[in-house]
């Protein structure tokens, strides 16, 4: 998985690109009405309910932008939310506020709907030993954020990237030709390499879960779009040999059901890729 370093670095990498973005040279809008000694105090306002994300990325931006602004926090991430509450309050230079305004709401904003779907899911399995994942379907650029919004929400986080589990998925068997030659090339290339990293496979039937059983050395399978009775089986032949999620068909009326089968975890790319984001308003208090 990735590193606490690396974390870090995504997170300031996309803070830096981020505001790069919206104030190029300037915030010419503040610039030209508000003095540059004006100090004013804002809020970040609640329009809608949820599960609050973000809170915490919001203080590094605050931060980057200008560490003389002080925050007094009221809601952390992870707490429910509803209309017509306040996250933060927001004190130090005014251009400084709205400099950092609008990257601080859109960032919220997307996490707290990630955060808020997650949620939703993890809730719909509860009561069973089925754990909830995210997928590699993220926007491009701020994939830390919307894997750290999952996290907010109760989810686990699935490989970060291409660089931090081998996962062998359909195309990769179909060139390597063949689920038992893409493990043994994996393994090979793992030896040859020195690399520490799971080797996970997917599986489309049941005849493709034998076959991955007759290899040794594989971490999870995948049973990517098996129904209900198929995943029951799956689980039963796999056993305790290694551990088992599902993808595919999955949405809130199925997951409860795939979880059922006695999945160890189920992943869905919509906690990330079809989300709307929470109504968030940062405002001036007079």
């Amino acid at each position: 998985m990735i590193t606490q370093e690396q974390f870090d670095q995504e997170v300031r990498a996309i803070i830096t690109n981020a505001i790069r973005e919206d104030v190029g040279d300037g915030d010419h809008s503040s610039l030209a009405c508000i003095p540059e000694n004006a100090r004013g105090k804002a809020k970040i306002l609640v329009k809608d309910k949820g599960v609050i994300g973000g809170v915490n990325f919001a203080k590094k931006i605050f931060a980057y932008v200008d560490k003389n602004l002080r925050l007094d926090v009221r809601i952390e991430d992870g707490e429910e939310v509803t209309y017509g509450d306040v996250v933060m309050y927001i004190e130090g230079p005014s251009q400084s506020i709205l400099k950092a305004e609008r990257t601080v709401l859109n960032s919220m904003q997307r996490m707290s709907a990630i955060a808020t779907k997650t949620r939703h899911f993890v809730n719909l399995v509860k009561g069973t030993n089925t754990k909830i994942l995210d997928t590699r379907k993220t926007t491009p650029g701020i994939r830390v954020l919307e894997k750290w919004a999952v996290k907010i929400g109760g989810g686990e986080n699935h490989r970060f990237a291409l660089y931090d589990m081998i996962m062998l998925k359909d195309n990769h068997i179909d060139f390597a030709g063949g689920i038992t030659k893409a493990i043994e090339t994996s393994k090979l290339y793992l030896r040859e390499t020195g690399k520490n990293l799971n080797i996970m496979v997917e599986a489309r039937d049941l005849s493709e879960v034998e076959e991955i059983l007759r290899n040794d050395g594989v971490y999870r399978i995948l049973l990517d779009n098996f129904d209900y009775e198929d995943t029951r089986k799956a689980v039963k032949m796999i056993g305790d040999k290694c551990l088992t999620e599902s993808s595919g068909n999955i949405n809130e009326d199925t997951i409860r059901h795939y979880a059922e089968c006695g999945v160890n975890f189920i992943s869905c790319g919509a906690l990330t890729h079809s989300v709307h984001n929470m109504d968030l308003s940062l405002k001036a208090i007079k």
